[in-house]
Formats: C-alpha cells, sequence, structure tokens
C-alpha cells in the first residue's frame, strides 16, 4: 500500500500554520477538510496533472477548490511559514551546514506567460521563467525566487541574500548569513562580489577566461542535486500558472518537502 502524501507528522507541522475559518452557518455543502485539499495539492505537484484532472476517488473535492485553497493559504503566507518552520527544525538538529552556500538557477518555459516571465535567450524567445535558489553546503535550499527568463542571472544576487530568512533554534542571534558563497562565472561581476563583502559574506565565484568553473563543482554539485531533486516534482518542469505567487508556492513547498525529508533521512 502506497504511503500517504500527507504523513501524521508532516500534518502535524502544517496544521499550526494553517489560517482558522470561522465555522459556516448550518446548511449546505461541509467545507472540504485542509488535509485534503494538501494532499490534492501534492498529488498536483508530485504528478503535474492539470488541476481539472484531479480524480475525485482520492477524496480532495475537485481541482478547483484545492487551487482555490493554495491561493488562500499563500495570501496568508503559509509558503513561508512552513519552509522557515522546516529550516528551523533542520538547524535545531544541527542539519543546516552555514560553513558554506552555492546559488544557481535553472530556466523552465512558461507555457502560458505571465508575471515574471520574459523571452527566453535559450528558446526561440519563447516566454520563460528563471527559478534561482541558494542552498547549503548539503544541498538544503534555503530560499527560492523567481525572475524572467531574459533578466540576467547576475541581477538576482542580491535578493536572494536579502530573502534568505533568519533561522532561530538555538541560542544568540537568529542565523541568516553563510559564511562563503560560491558561485559560477554567470555572477563573476565587482557588484557581485562587493554585495556579498557587504553582507560579511566570503565569496568564491570562477573567474571568465581566468579558471574552469569546473574547478568549483566539487562544491557546487550540491546546487545542481538540488536541482534534480526539485525536478522530481513533475509539475516543476513547466510553469503553467500565470500568477508568480502561485507558481512560486509550488517550488517553495517541493523545498519545504525537501527539507522535511532531510529530517527524517537523508536522500
Amino acid at each position: 500500500m502506497a504511503a500517504p502524501l500527507v504523513s501524521d507528522e508532516l500534518w502535524a507541522i502544517i496544521e499550526s500554520l494553517l489560517p482558522v475559518i470561522p465555522p459556516r452557518p448550518k446548511g449546505g455543502r461541509p467545507r472540504l477538510s485542509d488535509q485534503s485539499a494538501l494532499t490534492g495539492i501534492l498529488f498536483v505537484l508530485l504528478t503535474g496533472i492539470p488541476w481539472e484532472m484531479l480524480p475525485r476517488e482520492m477524496g480532495c473535492g475537485s481541482g478547483v477548490t484545492c487551487w482555490r485553497r493554495l491561493r488562500d493559504w499563500q495570501t496568508a503566507g503559509v509558503r513561508d511559514k512552513l519552509h522557515r518552520a522546516l529550516l528551523t527544525r533542520l538547524h535545531q538538529a544541527d542539519r543546516l551546514d552555514w560553513s558554506r552556500a552555492c546559488m544557481d538557477n535553472v530556466s523552465i518555459a512558461a507555457k502560458r506567460g505571465g508575471e515574471t516571465t520574459g523571452p527566453s535567450p535559450t528558446d526561440r524567445g519563447r516566454p520563460g521563467t528563471k527559478r534561482h535558489i541558494v542552498t547549503d553546503r548539503q544541498g538544503i535550499p534555503l530560499t527560492v525566487l523567481l525572475s524572467g527568463a531574459n533578466v540576467h542571472y547576475s541581477r538576482m544576487l542580491e535578493p536572494l541574500l536579502d530573502a534568505l530568512p533568519p533561522i532561530q533554534g538555538k541560542a544568540g542571534r537568529p542565523r541568516r548569513r553563510p559564511e562563503k558563497l560560491h558561485a559560477d562565472k554567470g555572477y563573476d561581476y565587482r557588484r557581485c562580489r562587493l554585495a556579498c563583502s557587504r553582507r560579511g559574506i566570503r565569496h568564491r565565484i570562477a573567474r571568465k577566461g581566468i579558471e574552469s568553473s569546473s574547478h568549483l563543482g566539487k562544491h557546487r554539485w550540491v546546487v545542481e542535486r538540488t536541482f534534480a531533486w526539485i525536478s522530481r516534482f513533475r509539475r516543476l518542469t513547466v510553469r503553467y500558472e500565470r500568477s508568480a505567487d502561485i507558481h512560486l508556492a509550488f517550488p517553495t513547498i517541493a523545498c519545504s518537502l525537501i527539507c522535511f525529508r532531510a529530517l527524517k533521512t537523508w536522500f
């Protein structure tokens, strides 16, 4: 028998983060439970099927209901709260390694266009979006952001560093900055190095025409592995959502699930 998509341990973490909905007046159709809606959302994320094809036999209601629940949770900030809660648990368990961070990006097609998309220089100018992530030394995703496919990814270095959440869980001030950042030649600009220095982060960025990017592969391979983990969630191979918030919810949930699995056992 297949394991449930939403385990009791995962649900115990998520349930406390969901907004409280006042009870409806008597009469009418009962509200779909949050746990059932979350199961439907994860099924779409994992399989990549369209919302309207969500099997009713799963007891998750309709795809429209699950989409609306995802939209409401996104508005309430549940996405970021969940990711931060799991990062906090990893920090408490000494499973986050702040000694070195890695940054990279990947471009995907945006079939319907929408916010934070642009003509992709690698796909004949078709609409596309870039997904940018920062991981710790072991490949645990710390943050994820979107940009248009025509935005040079070096422009996202500062927003990514500023988006790193403050992680509590131990005595002292919350941890937010890695000690060192590794990146490839695409970030080989003086402004990128200055951005790291201003934040007290040592940088190791490959230099164009001087050294090979493969020299840094012994450290940066972890971020490539993280992208491979994310690609297992089939909904993330192509962007179908026009709304940037709804689309960003999916990779952030995927990163949260990666963090949750790291709490249980390493990949």
